[in-house]
């Protein structure tokens, strides 16, 4: 017989794997909730960070699905190499793409 393991975390919320990582610095920070999310877990974001980078975080969980950025950064033709390795400084990623 076939187990189902999902389990209604919230009302809108529904794990396939029903585990959630601890919210400690040395365990979730994107990377971790990205796996989480894509195995059918959830992970929380830790707290020991400002919020400027708390909002980094989870913005790049958000836009990581299945391994594609659904709403990627990006910069303009007219942008500098400057501003495109500022912004990638900022977001702590290794590359934007250029859309006209």
């Amino acid at each position: 017989k076939e187990v189902k393991i999902h389990t209604k975390l919230t009302k809108n919320i529904t794990l396939n794997m029903p585990l959630i990582s601890a919210a400690m610095d040395t365990v979730t920070e994107h990377r971790a909730a990205i796996m989480m999310a894509r195995l059918g877990g959830l992970g929380v974001i830790h707290k020991n960070m400002d919020i400027a980078s708390q909002v980094r975080e989870v913005k790049r969980v958000k836009k990581s699905e299945s391994g594609v950025i659904i709403d990627p950064i990006f910069v303009s033709p007219k942008a500098s190499v400057a501003e495109a390795l500022e912004i990638m400084a900022e977001y702590r990623i290794s590359g934007v793409p250029v859309v006209d």
